[in-house]
């Protein structure tokens, strides 16, 4: 039978839990016995102690392995893991018993397990000690908490927790995993919205801490020799994962955890939304003011006001004269609607919320055994629907359909925290879920909302790719939803949120490697009465600069606080028009990222540590970010800046807006700029792909295709793989795609091109002419395919459907038209 802390815990208990932790006496925890023998069930082994104590260890794959710590040694849980993809795979673990211990081997991995005092070692296969734990604390157990605690040494980075705030190292601090409602949040505020226990080492590892509760981590803060992880309730599993590199630790923590979902291609446009955005006239005004502006937008989100009530999906009277002709309208204009969810039914919805609490959907108060009664901040007091009663899902997507049916492209799942259920907010804890007390649900209940919203979707609309972007999530939530960072912004003094549009870059970078790769901020910031535009122009100028590298790219702001470009002058909507535009010349290259994301689960935005991890300059490094492999982004979030400063790692890297410009690698720059400069560089030896802006994406299906080419050095080859699929079903899932590749190699008299297609699984390609752009100071004598076809050399305006080029001397850049009905695989450009 458990300890009695497993089954409820109070806030305060929580609290002096976390107290104890940081403060405890050696003697006032207990510690395990020695090992005593061990048994071996196919991949897993089982190890017993002298006292209750067993562990388990289980390889989930060759770099892998589950760690079980039962103080009790009946290896039971109340709830499967909410985060990890089961896994059935045959085959035997190799133990060996040693004197001191015993070894466990998998392909990558040797685990050395010490008897007396108990210890655990992880090694690579080469005998490289990874990670071991700290001394006689390898697994510590009271009345109040459980804790692990591992050696840290003095040279080691730790990098994680999803979307933190605070700097990228997460060495010398200490967190919480407490969904939390925090409008206008500092820039080092802890717990946030997201929970996700996963974190790397540069060591060549990384942990997932399966747990719900209330866990805690310690990376040094106490005491710089060690780092816990500990919870008040639950079990004691973590998950070791091998890399050795960055990037394949994020892989390993995907093959756990799933494979992020791909946006539709529209989602990876530009958005506009904001607090008061809940009715046609003003949708409609805001998607007129886009397109007479010519402003690229693909998006228009109506917050949570829309509905009639909380949360029945009925459009709010009054507010939409005729919803489905508008919805219509706009998909004609090019615009998506995405509408906001709460998770709660308001008792002024009276035939809703009694439907649901005659059905028992609602969570319960354990004092009352009735339906718990929850304030919330619109609407009144409500019901929390309860994601994790089975029975509650084809009820919630019955609801939802319905605007799916009049038009909706998605939603936008919002306070899922559930609102308001902060750490003090320790009333909470006498809510009970259909799978146990809201102590060991809280951190989940957004992950169990948005499964139910996301499985619903694609149970009513079959092979539909979803939008769903959350606010409130747990480790997993890549499986079924997007994210965006919350209520930023400086509440009081809106002008004055510099420091809070830096913290952005930091806290997006740590949640693209915890498996929120399609993440956006609100731009412009959340927080704020606007009363001056002119004053906030310069800051929203360059919110919007970094907002366009967010892959999901949203402009919002609270109440009826208007964000849209025009509003801030004419030189800000010039300069953000222009950023927007930039967005979406880049859409080839950010959507061939998205596909590498759901491969591999890696960010399109990505800390320099992840493509540089042997540059020590890389480590702490939060101003900057690398935006796929070839560009390097240096946002500007300084007021009245004159200069950024930035890093450019190894190599020769171009200043992307004049490629006549490039810097030597391995230095810090400063890089002039005015308000209309976002610093954006690409490394010599790469293939940028862009295409013709429009007013949304796709606008004209048959664009052609660009390849920007910045060569390598001398017989080497800068190359790119273009993925293309339809965009909006599911069938990339299967793997129903095309990639157009291009590979451009020096020689010494010229260079050569090559160009190829390849489609899966019957791919219905779009034909696309080419126009290849190569970078060079060196003017072509001529330009010939593989069967000594000689390309005709024409003026800046092509002839279409015909081989030729140009070179722009001004510009130093030679241009290539390839047209779609050419049958071109190999160019020769000689000198």
């Amino acid at each position: 039978m458990r300890m009695m802390f497993f089954k409820k815990i109070t806030v305060f208990a929580t609290l002096f839990a976390i107290s104890l932790l940081l403060r405890a006496a050696p003697d006032s925890v207990n510690k395990t016995g020695e090992i005593t023998g061990y048994e071996v069930d196919g991949k897993q082994v089982t190890f017993s102690f002298s006292d209750s104590t067993a562990m388990r260890l289980e390889l989930y794959s060759d770099g892998i392995v589950k760690v079980w710590i039962d103080p009790q040694g009946t290896f039971v849980r109340n709830n499967d893991s909410y985060a990890v993809l089961p896994k059935e795979e045959s085959g035997q673990v190799n133990v060996a018993e040693t004197p001191q211990g015993y070894e466990v081997y998998t392909g990558d991995l040797i685990i050395r397990i010490n008897k007396s005092p108990f210890g655990i070692r992880f090694f690579d296969k080469y005998q490289k000690l990874l990670l071991e734990d700290y001394q006689n604390k390898g697994f510590e157990v009271n009345d109040e908490y459980m804790s692990v605690s591992k050696t840290l040494r003095v040279d080691e980075n730790i990098y994680g927790l999803g979307e933190k705030a605070g700097p990228l190292n997460r060495r010398g601090r200490s967190y919480k995993m407490w969904n939390s409602d925090k409008p206008c949040y500092g820039v080092n505020e802890d717990p946030l919205y997201k929970s996700i226990p996963f974190f790397m080492s540069n060591y060549g590892y990384g942990l997932f801490f399966d747990n719900t509760y209330k866990t805690t981590f310690d990376f040094g803060e106490s005491d710089e020799n060690y780092f816990t992880f500990a919870t008040p309730g639950g079990e004691m599993v973590y998950y070791f994962l091998f890399g050795p590199t960055f990037k394949e630790i994020i892989a390993r923590y995907t093959e756990l955890t799933g494979k992020p979902i791909m946006p539709p291609k529209w989602a990876l446009g530009f958005s506009q939304s904001r607090g008061m955005l809940t009715n046609e006239k003003l949708t409609r005004d805001i998607a007129s003011g886009f397109r007479e502006r010519n402003i690229p937008c693909d998006i228009i989100y109506q917050d949570i006001g829309w509905t009639q009530h909380l949360q029945d999906f009925e459009w709010r009277d009054g507010n939409y004269g005729d919803p489905v002709q508008m919805l219509t309208d706009l998909e004609d204009q090019g615009f998506k609607v995405i509408v906001s969810q709460d998770p709660v039914i308001s008792q002024a919805n009276t035939s809703q919320w009694i439907e649901a609490d005659s059905l028992g959907y609602f969570t319960t108060d354990i004092r009352t055994g009735e339906s718990y009664d929850m304030p919330w901040p619109w609407g009144g007091n409500c019901g929390v629907v309860d994601f994790t009663n089975p029975e509650v899902a084809d009820w919630w997507g019955a609801y939802q359909q319905k605007v799916i049916d009049d038009g909706v492209r998605g939603f936008w799942t919002d306070m899922g925290e559930p609102a308001w259920s902060n750490e003090e907010s320790s009333d909470r804890l006498n809510m009970k879920h259909h799978d146990g007390m809201h102590d060991e649900i809280h951190n989940v209940y957004g992950l169990t909302w948005d499964k139910v919203v996301t499985e619903q979707f694609e149970k009513r609309n079959p092979n539909t790719r979803i939008f769903q972007m959350t606010r409130a999530a747990f480790a997993g939530m890549q499986r079924y939803t997007f994210g965006w960072s919350g209520d930023a912004g400086n509440g009081f003094h809106v002008t004055e949120g510099w420091k809070q549009l830096a913290n952005q870059v930091p806290l997006g970078l740590s949640a693209g490697m915890g498996g929120i790769p399609f993440w956006s901020c609100d731009i412009s910031g959340y927080c704020g009465d606007i009363e001056d535009y002119d004053a906030l122009g310069e800051l929203y100028a360059r919110w919007m600069q970094f907002g366009v590298f967010n892959p999901l790219s949203r402009a919002h702001h609270e109440g009826n606080n208007a964000v849209e470009p025009w509003l801030f002058g004419s030189h800000v909507e010039a300069v953000t028009k222009a950023a927007i535009e930039l967005k979406y010349s880049l859409f080839p290259y950010i959507y061939t990222y998205a596909r590498a994301a759901h491969d591999l689960g890696l960010p399109l935005m990505r800390a320099m540590f992840l493509e540089y991890p042997g540059d020590p300059e890389t480590a702490n490094l939060g101003t900057q970010f690398m935006f796929g492999e070839e560009l390097l982004v240096a946002p500007v979030m300084e007021e009245a800046a004159a200069t950024k400063r930035v890093y450019l790692p190894e190599g020769t890297w171009f200043d992307y807006h004049s490629p006549r410009v490039s810097y030597d690698g391995g230095q810090w720059i400063d890089f002039p700029v005015t308000l209309e400069t976002i610093p954006l560089f690409v490394k010599q030896g790469s293939v940028v792909p862009t295409m013709p802006v429009m007013q949304y994406i796709h606008e004209d299906p048959d664009y052609p295709l660009t390849y920007n080419i910045f060569p390598s050095r001398l017989n080497r080859s800068a190359s790119f793989e273009v993925y293309e699929d339809d965009g909006e079903t599911n069938d990339y899932k299967k793997d129903v795609f095309v990639k157009r590749s291009v590979q451009c190699k020096l020689l010494q008299n010229g260079y050569e091109i090559l160009l190829n297609e390849k489609v899966s699984n019957g791919f219905e390609v779009t034909p696309r002419d080419l126009m290849i752009r190569i970078h060079t100071d060196e003017k072509p004598a001529k330009i010939s395919t593989s069967d000594g076809d000689k390309l005709k050399k024409g003026e800046r305006h092509f002839e279409k459907g015909r081989k030729s080029w140009f070179y722009d001397k001004e510009n130093e850049v030679c241009v290539i038209q390839v047209p779609a009905s050419s049958q071109v695989d190999k160019l020769m450009v000689e000198f």
